[in-house]
Parts: structure tokens; C-alpha cells; sequence
């Protein structure tokens, strides 16, 4: 057809991601540590910031580095603390030609029936899923824009604030909030060099708290009836956060639901 473009000259860069620098805060968990292994392989400069375990913070570490030949750097501390916050940016924006994205997985599953829940509750769970990670990612944002960068940051929630689940209301309210800012900041921040603001929402996943759960056969239910066709992995999770990363991205202002289908078919069988 005359005027088409019949070239199909299609440009997929497959290492946009080299010499980017990525913070992870929560980068040594299952879902974090799969995706600071995932952004490491792509050749971004991964800061992977953790709030404890230094054991097992430096063991991904090493078999990172091992693996993909390069450098993982570490920073250490809660990012309820603001001096933290602040703490993991900056040595993130050190590196490198400084920030250009931030993912965020921390949090807490907050696991007290709502029947039993007490205000310090509430206050504690709001404060570490919705409070500590938009904060952190304000602080992200404001250095990126102050370099005059692009940027990426994407927030973990959870399939609980995407579908109605009984007695998650103290972990799926913070969460369901978390969306609502993602979206303001994606607003909020957008447009040409600004940065692009999204959501991964993970379903059941052999990781962290949840895989106590599968192991103990509270979600067997969900494969046994065929709603979902086996448990997440973290990998699954690590790939999409690596789309919303990828410079250049035309996705801004969503939240992805990484979770085989189960809040569409959770109510069959």
C-alpha cells in the first residue's frame, strides 16, 4: 500500500538498561531478589537496599555478581525512618550518571484478622504499605527531576486491594491506597523527562510470607480447582517489573496484576 511503512526495521534495544541505576528497596526478599538478579542480567547498576538481614543481603550479592559480572551494592536500614530514605537515594544518585529508577517492595502482610485488629495496628500497617513507600518514592522523584532525568518507579501492592478478600482490610486498605497515590504521582510527575509511575499487584507467590502459606496447603484450593494454573514465582513478578523499568516505556499510571487469573476466577468451584 503506498505511504505504508513496509521496512519493518522494528527497534527492541535489548540492553536500554546499561548503566542505568536502579534502586530496589527490599532487593534481598524473594520477589526483590529475583528482580535485582533480572535488572543486574540486563546490565543496570542495581542498588538492592534491605532492612536487616545483612547474611542474606550479602549472599545475593555474591551470587549476583557472580553469575552476571557485575556489582550489586548494598544500603541497609528501614525506610520508615526518613534519615533511611534519604540515605538509600543518595547513594543510589551517587553512581553512575545518578537515579533513574526506583522499585519499591517493602511492606508488611499484616496478617490480624480484622475482628481483632487494634488502632496501633492500623497505624503500624498503614505507616510500612502505604505511608514509608510513597514518601521514599517522593524522594526518588525529586532527585530525578532535579538531574533533569527521565525516571521509573514502580510500588508493590497486592491482588487484596484489586479484588475484595474477606478480613484484609488493615493489609488491603493500605495497599489499595498505595494505588491511588501511584496514580496522582504518575499525574502528578509525567510528561516529557518526567517519571513514569506504576503498580505491580502479585498474587499468591512462592516468596516470603506467602510460601509459608503454600507450603502449608492454604492456597491448594485455588490450583486443585483449576482457578489458577500453579503458584507465582518470583520470576513471574521480576518480569514485569522490568517492563515498567525499561526506558522508554509507554506505561504510566497503571497497576499490573501478576496473579494467573485468580482474582478473575477466585469465586468458581
Amino acid at each position: 500500500m503506498a505511504g505504508s511503512d513496509t521496512s519493518f526495521d522494528f527497534d527492541f534495544n535489548e540492553r536500554s538498561l546499561a548503566g542505568r541505576v536502579v534502586l530496589v528497596a527490599g532487593g534481598t526478599g524473594g520477589l526483590g531478589g529475583a528482580t535485582v538478579a533480572l535488572l543486574a542480567r540486563d546490565g543496570a547498576t542495581v542498588v538492592a537496599g534491605y532492612r536487616q538481614d545483612r547474611q542474606r543481603a550479602e549472599a545475593l550479592k555474591q551470587a549476583v555478581e557472580a553469575k552476571y559480572r557485575t556489582t550489586v551494592h548494598l544500603v541497609e536500614g528501614d525506610i520508615s525512618e526518613s534519615d533511611v530514605r534519604a540515605r538509600y537515594v543518595e547513594v543510589a544518585d551517587a553512581l553512575g550518571e545518578g537515579l533513574y529508577g526506583m522499585v519499591c517492595f517493602t511492606g508488611d502482610p499484616a496478617r490480624v484478622k480484622f475482628d481483632d485488629v487494634t488502632d496501633t495496628d492500623l497505624h503500624d500497617s498503614m505507616q510500612k504499605n502505604y505511608v514509608a513507600p510513597i514518601l521514599l518514592a517522593r524522594e526518588a522523584a525529586n532527585r530525578m527531576m532535579k538531574r533533569g532525568n527521565e525516571g521509573a518507579i514502580v510500588l508493590l501492592s497486592t491482588m487484596q486491594a484489586v479484588a475484595a478478600f474477606e478480613s484484609s482490610i488493615n493489609y488491603a486498605g493500605p495497599k489499595l491506597a498505595l494505588i491511588g497515590a501511584a496514580r496522582i504521582m504518575a499525574k502528578q510527575w509525567g510528561g516529557p523527562g518526567g517519571v513514569r509511575v506504576n503498580v505491580v499487584a502479585p498474587g499468591v507467590n512462592r516468596a516470603g510470607m506467602a510460601l509459608k502459606s503454600i507450603e502449608s496447603g492454604k492456597y491448594d484450593f485455588y490450583v486443585d480447582q483449576k482457578i489458577i494454573p500453579r503458584f507465582g514465582r518470583p520470576e513471574d513478578v521480576a518480569r514485569v517489573v522490568r517492563l515498567l523499568i525499561e526506558p522508554d516505556n509507554y506505561i504510566t499510571g497503571q497497576v499490573v496484576t501478576v496473579d494467573g487469573g485468580l482474582t478473575l476466577r477466585r469465586d468458581r468451584g
